[in-house]
């Protein structure tokens, strides 16, 4: 403006209105001292690109998360967490000024910058980058599951036909530099931690549960470092119930409804607890990818353009693995012991087991509870409060579908399942979907995803 104003000054006072008129339009083009106007973006619009690129990822993210080896490289969320930022980073110079991570996230550096002056093509890019991560996350899985990385890749460029060899050339190389600065923080943090442990004993500390007594596990991912600086704050639900093996008391009464459920299951409670059972295997996904699942069924149905797929992706997976890091810090701070053993013990059942297997860690609180409430919060965000659906995720195994008014009824579901399923008292539950909402409206508001 303060250069359209100099010009108008050399305009003269007795110039006609058509002299007037010009110069407006003109503006300060013919300036001596006015800064130079920045050329336009060769490149198209991310959101000029449709989501396939995307959702093909997304669909072999998921398979290969049945069929790899569960390590902790591979689980509670983490996968995804970092698949989603690499995917929304190879296309955010296309979304517009802003629409990068990089500062917001807790240590990412060494993203690449794009050269707005040349073209590129971002569906490329996401291929690349998404390819990358996918290597670097899944490097101990078959080598079947290796070559469908490679094909998918090489099938998804030839997906993108006309391209300039020099743009094809530059967006691959971008997206490869994405993924490859996304796997180098990702390796940093802290998922690896073997460190000593020394679990507090007690009363109502928890135990190994029957029937494996495996050690206590993933006894530091509450240490690790989450994707945004502070998405924690205030998630922590307190610590539980006070312990009591009274019969009468608060605890007593909390312990034994999970006893009194399991004794009384109705067909429907039953289904809901084995349809979100999620026990990671050739066939079920882990409890945050039947979410990723959920969300492929959305993006299959909605079919959006390739930079409200990823957007939706990073959300939902930077809050899901964010989640599962403060829930774990909850779990290892206060050690409830499960209702396996408060059952088998004070109750006196001593040959009770629950319906689905009890996890290696402690009770409080609910895993699942809390990743589900995350997601569901993520989902609500892109798609809306009353976006309704039916999942479809185990019908091909038999386990049928079930139908939703919204995420959140999906997450409140996911979550008591588990007190259905014998594993969790109904006050984790509710606490870990407390948790894991608060995780994901704090990630919301720190982060602004478009």
């Amino acid at each position: 403006m303060k250069s359209l104003t100099f010009c108008f000054r050399q305009v003269s006072a007795s110039a006609g209105l058509a002299v007037l008129l010009a110069a407006a339009l003109l503006g300060s083009a013919g300036c001596s001292d006015t800064a130079p106007t920045a050329p336009d973006d060769p490149s198209a619009p991310a959101a000029a690109y449709r989501a396939d690129v995307a959702t093909s990822w997304l669909a072999l993210q998921l398979k290969l998360i049945r069929t790899t080896p569960v390590t902790p490289a591979i689980i509670f969320g983490r996968p995804f967490g970092y698949t989603g930022i690499a995917g929304y980073e190879a296309v955010a110079p296309g979304m517009g000024a802003g629409a990068s991570l990089a500062g917001k996230l807790n240590g990412l550096s060494g993203l690449p910058i794009a050269d707005k002056t040349v073209a590129y093509n971002w569906a490329l890019s996401t291929n690349a980058a998404l390819a990358a991560i996918n290597r670097s996350l899944f490097a101990n899985t078959s080598a079947a599951n290796k070559a469908t990385i490679d094909s998918l890749e090489t099938a998804n460029a030839a997906g993108q036909p006309g391209v300039a060899a020099e743009v094809q050339a530059r967006s691959v190389d971008f997206g490869k530099k994405v993924g490859a600065a996304v796997a180098g923080w990702a390796a940093t943090d802290g998922f690896d931690n073997a460190a000593p442990f020394t679990l507090p004993t007690g009363p109502g500390m928890w135990v190994p549960t029957a029937p494996a007594f495996a050690p206590a596990g993933f006894v530091h991912w509450g240490d690790n470092r989450p994707a945004v600086a502070g998405s924690g704050a205030g998630a922590d639900p307190g610590p539980p119930l006070a312990y009591s093996a009274a019969p009468g008391s608060p605890f007593y009464v909390m312990a034994r409804e999970v006893y009194d459920v399991a004794q009384t299951l109705t067909p429907e409670q039953r289904a809901i607890a084995l349809f979100w059972n999620d026990v990671p295997n050739g066939r079920n996904f882990t409890p945050p990818g039947h979410w990723v699942s959920i969300l492929g069924q959305v993006l299959a149905k909605e079919r959006p353009a390739l930079d409200k797929a990823l957007t939706a992706y990073a959300k939902v997976g930077i809050s899901m693995s964010d989640a599962a890091i403060s829930c774990f810090k909850t779990k290892y701070t206060y050690t409830l012991l499960r209702p396996v053993t408060y059952v088998r013990g004070e109750l006196g059942h001593a040959g009770w087991l629950p319906l689905i297997p009890t996890p290696n860690f402690p009770d409080y609180s609910a895993t699942h509870a809390t990743l589900s409430a995350a997601a569901a919060e993520a989902l609500t965000s892109v798609f809306g409060p009353t976006y309704a659906f039916t999942d479809q995720n185990y019908a091909q195994f038999g386990l049928g579908t079930r139908s939703y008014a919204s995420f959140e009824e999906a997450g409140a579901e996911a979550g008591i399942s588990r007190l259905y399923g014998g594993i969790h008292y109904r006050a984790s539950c509710t606490a870990g979907g407390v948790q894991g909402k608060k995780v994901a409206q704090t990630i919301s508001a720190k982060l602004a995803l478009r």
